[in-house]
């Protein structure tokens, strides 16, 4: 490409930090090995029945309510009135008089299961705290038969009726969604999803029904994804290579989850031709694979060259605004790619300002999300510089202060961002 267009657009390298959403998991060299999905979400050990409570077996205590030769899950002995107690589940058939037993869903009092006890392959529960899906090694496809749900709720053996619990954001959680995301869009079905009510999805700017567009109905198995996992905000960006009837395509996805489950789905699916910028370049997905090795995305960073939230956000926004001389702190190793396109290096017709833009600018980063672990940010914005208006997810990889890589997955929207 000639000199003249970068400078000019910033070789939409500049395009806004989502360079080649690769959704991968394999980075310089570190790869992160998946761990295993908890199906269904095992109940925590629970209170012991109270007086008139059922005992095993069903036999009748004295001045209590018989449960009907139905047995209490280990761990979910009923309460006065047979309800389960915070965390206990009861078994399927086991269904104590007065209290509620749902297989493999919520307790009767106490407490919400999120995520619920879903059957093998399905969203489940994962106990609290424990890690859920994981990622695959070198970032390939999810694993297979293991969906993540939320955690459970309840503290161990905590008692009483009342509130629902909360779950806590954590970066397990993160990426078992993702993981959980990528396995239902190859399988085609979403409803094993953990979703809000009130989800709101998201393809190519366009608002719609998870599960019933073109590429919901066509893709394949994720090949590889590069993810930002952003507790503080509780939500994730990747991008990744995902086929479409045989053929690969770069695409990029940002979940925002709230309680254990998505309320926020945003897609950029881009094919031949959507890039459309009079200095684009083709798409190459195999280049996104291809650089995950070299660049680590999701290697964790060393802790002391590991950046911390305010540089990570503080980078990208100034990216954005003062584009094309907003691009500072780059390695001269660092290269830029677009839809995996180019291979550019990440300062080619771009400078550094210093000044920092405070409001404005040329391009307004809607949504930021910081990873200091893997060092990674990720900012989605409409890149309209001498362009119709491009949907765009920007991502880079920051340690010891350095920019490492800028890849950016993007595509004409005209102007449209869904999220408006």
């Amino acid at each position: 490409m000639a000199p003249r267009r970068f400078s000019s657009s910033n070789l939409l390298g500049l395009s806004g930090f989502a360079f080649s959403l690769t959704l991968a998991l394999g980075g310089c060299g570190g790869n992160e090995n998946k761990q295993d999905n908890h199906t269904g979400g095992n109940a925590t050990s629970a209170g012991q029945s109270g007086v008139g409570g059922s005992t095993t077996g069903g036999q009748l205590s004295a001045g209590g309510q018989n449960a009907t030769g139905g047995q209490s899950a280990t761990g979910g002995q009923n309460s006065t009135g047979g309800q389960s107690v915070t965390g206990g589940q009861n078994s399927a058939g086991g269904r104590s008089t007065g209290g509620q037993n749902i297989t493999g869903g919520q307790p009767a009092s106490g407490g919400q299961n999120i995520g619920g006890g879903g059957a093998t392959g399905g969203v489940g529960g994962t106990s609290s705290g424990a890690p859920s899906g994981g990622a695959s090694p070198k970032g390939g496809a999810p694993n297979t038969g293991g969906s993540v749900g939320g955690a459970s709720a309840g503290a161990s053996g905590s008692g009483g009726s009342g509130g629902a619990s909360s779950v806590e954001c954590t970066r397990a959680l993160l990426d078992g969604l993702l993981d959980s995301y990528f396995a239902a869009l190859s399988a085609g079905d979403p409803s094993s999803l953990p979703l809000a009510a009130n989800v709101k999805f998201t393809e190519n700017a366009k608002a719609g029904q998870i599960g019933q567009t073109d590429f919901w109905k066509n893709a394949g198995e994720t090949k590889y994804s590069q993810r930002a996992l952003d507790t503080v905000a509780c939500g994730a960006a990747a991008q990744a290579v995902i086929p479409e009837n045989g053929m690969d395509l770069p695409v990029a996805l940002r979940i925002k989850v709230a309680g254990g489950k998505m309320t926020e789905i945003e897609t950029i699916v881009v094919r031949p031709g959507d890039y459309t910028a009079s200095f684009a370049v083709a798409s190459n997905p195999a280049a996104i694979i291809a650089a995950a090795q070299d660049v680590g995305w999701n290697n964790d960073v060393p802790a002391a060259q590991r950046p911390t939230r305010q540089q990570l956000i503080s980078w990208i926004d100034k990216y954005f605004r003062a584009f094309p001389s907003g691009v500072c702190n780059v390695t001269a190793a660092c290269r830029r790619l677009e839809n995996g396109g180019g291979n550019f290096s990440c300062g080619s017709g771009a400078s550094c300002s210093a000044n920092t833009p405070t409001t404005g600018g040329e391009l307004i980063p809607r949504v930021i999300i910081a990873d200091e672990v893997r060092g990674i940010a990720a900012g989605l914005t409409l890149f309209d510089f001498q362009t119709t208006g491009h949907l765009d997810m920007h991502m880079i990889k920051m340690s010891g202060g350095q920019v490492h890589a800028v890849h950016a997955i993007l595509r004409n929207t005209n102007g449209q961002s869904g999220w408006d």
